[in-house]
Protein backbone atom coordinates (compact mmCIF):
# COMPACT_ATOMS: atom_id res chain seq x y z
CA UNK A 1 0.00 0.00 0.00
CA UNK A 2 0.80 3.46 -0.57
CA UNK A 3 2.06 5.28 2.51
CA UNK A 4 1.62 8.97 1.81
CA UNK A 5 -2.41 9.03 0.49
CA UNK A 6 -4.93 11.65 0.57
CA UNK A 7 -8.31 10.91 -0.69
CA UNK A 8 -11.10 13.67 -1.40
CA UNK A 9 -14.49 13.22 -1.62
CA UNK A 10 -17.93 15.45 -3.08
CA UNK A 11 -20.94 14.80 -3.31
CA UNK A 12 -24.17 17.10 -5.01
CA UNK A 13 -26.94 16.03 -2.88
CA UNK A 14 -30.35 17.89 -4.86
CA UNK A 15 -33.01 18.73 -3.33
CA UNK A 16 -35.30 15.21 -3.87
CA UNK A 17 -32.33 12.74 -2.24
CA UNK A 18 -31.96 12.37 1.18
CA UNK A 19 -28.30 13.74 2.93
CA UNK A 20 -28.65 11.16 5.99
CA UNK A 21 -28.95 8.53 3.54
CA UNK A 22 -25.22 9.28 2.07
CA UNK A 23 -24.34 9.84 5.49
CA UNK A 24 -25.31 6.35 6.81
CA UNK A 25 -23.58 4.63 3.79
CA UNK A 26 -20.42 6.49 4.15
CA UNK A 27 -20.59 5.26 7.86
CA UNK A 28 -21.47 1.99 7.16
CA UNK A 29 -19.40 1.38 3.76
CA UNK A 30 -16.35 3.04 5.05
CA UNK A 31 -16.54 4.10 8.81
CA UNK A 32 -16.76 7.68 8.13
CA UNK A 33 -19.24 9.11 10.51
CA UNK A 34 -18.68 12.88 11.20
CA UNK A 35 -16.20 15.33 9.41
CA UNK A 36 -18.15 16.03 6.40
CA UNK A 37 -18.23 20.05 5.48
CA UNK A 38 -22.26 20.49 4.55
CA UNK A 39 -22.80 23.79 1.66
CA UNK A 40 -25.91 24.71 0.44
CA UNK A 41 -26.14 26.64 -2.50
CA UNK A 42 -29.49 27.36 -4.74
CA UNK A 43 -29.61 25.49 -8.38
CA UNK A 44 -30.59 26.98 -11.88
CA UNK A 45 -34.74 26.42 -10.92
CA UNK A 46 -33.95 27.91 -7.33
CA UNK A 47 -34.01 24.51 -5.83
CA UNK A 48 -31.56 23.39 -3.15
CA UNK A 49 -28.22 21.88 -3.85
CA UNK A 50 -26.27 20.79 -0.59
CA UNK A 51 -22.83 19.70 -0.80
CA UNK A 52 -20.94 17.26 0.76
CA UNK A 53 -17.10 17.44 0.80
CA UNK A 54 -14.92 15.71 2.92
CA UNK A 55 -11.16 15.25 2.94
CA UNK A 56 -8.95 11.94 4.41
CA UNK A 57 -5.46 11.64 5.08
CA UNK A 58 -2.88 9.23 6.06
CA UNK A 59 -3.87 5.90 8.01
CA UNK A 60 -7.74 7.28 7.34
CA UNK A 61 -7.50 7.31 3.59
CA UNK A 62 -5.40 3.79 3.22
CA UNK A 63 -8.29 2.40 5.20
CA UNK A 64 -11.01 4.25 2.90
CA UNK A 65 -9.12 2.97 -0.32
CA UNK A 66 -8.46 -0.52 1.05
CA UNK A 67 -12.33 -0.61 1.77
CA UNK A 68 -12.80 0.68 -1.78
CA UNK A 69 -10.93 -1.98 -3.22
CA UNK A 70 -12.81 -4.39 -1.39
CA UNK A 71 -16.17 -3.11 -2.21
CA UNK A 72 -15.94 -2.98 -5.79
CA UNK A 73 -16.52 -6.27 -7.73
CA UNK A 74 -13.44 -7.92 -9.84
CA UNK A 75 -15.10 -6.46 -13.13
CA UNK A 76 -15.20 -3.00 -12.04
CA UNK A 77 -11.42 -3.02 -10.73
CA UNK A 78 -10.65 -4.52 -14.24
CA UNK A 79 -12.51 -1.57 -16.18
CA UNK A 80 -11.09 0.82 -13.75
CA UNK A 81 -7.50 -0.63 -14.71
CA UNK A 82 -8.38 -0.27 -18.08
CA UNK A 83 -8.89 3.11 -18.16
CA UNK A 84 -6.70 4.29 -15.35
CA UNK A 85 -4.82 5.92 -17.75
CA UNK A 86 -7.58 8.28 -18.56
CA UNK A 87 -8.90 8.42 -14.59
CA UNK A 88 -5.25 9.69 -13.55
CA UNK A 89 -4.13 13.47 -13.70
CA UNK A 90 -1.75 15.15 -11.78
CA UNK A 91 -0.80 12.23 -9.19
CA UNK A 92 -4.51 12.04 -8.87
CA UNK A 93 -6.57 8.85 -9.87
CA UNK A 94 -10.35 10.38 -10.64
CA UNK A 95 -13.24 7.97 -9.49
CA UNK A 96 -16.68 8.31 -9.84
CA UNK A 97 -19.98 5.79 -8.07
CA UNK A 98 -22.98 5.30 -8.92
CA UNK A 99 -25.25 7.49 -6.10
CA UNK A 100 -28.48 5.06 -6.32
CA UNK A 101 -26.32 2.04 -6.13
CA UNK A 102 -24.18 3.98 -2.95
CA UNK A 103 -27.03 4.65 -0.66
CA UNK A 104 -28.08 0.69 -1.34
CA UNK A 105 -24.58 -0.11 -0.02
CA UNK A 106 -23.27 -1.07 -3.44
CA UNK A 107 -20.10 0.77 -4.68
CA UNK A 108 -20.21 0.75 -8.76
CA UNK A 109 -18.51 2.72 -10.86
CA UNK A 110 -20.53 5.22 -13.24
CA UNK A 111 -19.88 8.93 -14.84
CA UNK A 112 -23.14 10.20 -14.54
CA UNK A 113 -24.64 11.53 -10.68
CA UNK A 114 -21.98 10.64 -9.12
CA UNK A 115 -19.99 10.62 -5.86
CA UNK A 116 -16.76 11.84 -7.19
CA UNK A 117 -13.49 10.61 -5.43
CA UNK A 118 -10.19 11.75 -6.00
CA UNK A 119 -6.98 9.79 -4.60
CA UNK A 120 -3.90 12.03 -5.02
CA UNK A 121 -0.48 10.36 -3.86
CA UNK A 122 3.03 12.27 -3.84
CA UNK A 123 4.29 10.92 -7.49
CA UNK A 124 7.65 13.22 -8.31
CA UNK A 125 7.89 11.49 -11.72
CA UNK A 126 4.94 11.85 -13.88
CA UNK A 127 5.27 8.92 -15.92
CA UNK A 128 5.23 6.69 -12.14
CA UNK A 129 1.33 7.50 -11.62
CA UNK A 130 0.04 5.41 -14.24
CA UNK A 131 2.11 2.70 -12.78
CA UNK A 132 1.60 3.22 -8.99
CA UNK A 133 -2.38 3.58 -9.24
CA UNK A 134 -2.21 0.27 -11.21
CA UNK A 135 -0.01 -1.33 -8.68
CA UNK A 136 -2.29 0.25 -5.63
CA UNK A 137 -5.79 -1.21 -7.34
CA UNK A 138 -4.13 -4.97 -8.17
CA UNK A 139 -4.09 -5.65 -4.58
CA UNK A 140 -7.63 -6.48 -5.13
CA UNK A 141 -6.74 -9.21 -7.77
Amino acid sequence: MVDKLEVTIDVIIHATEDISKFLKSFEDIFELDDGFTVNETLGHFENTITILSRKIEKKEAQKFVLRLIEAISKEQIIKLLEEIEERTVDSRLHIRLDKQEFIKGNLVLSERDAIKVKIHTPIYNKKDTVKIFRQLFQIAN
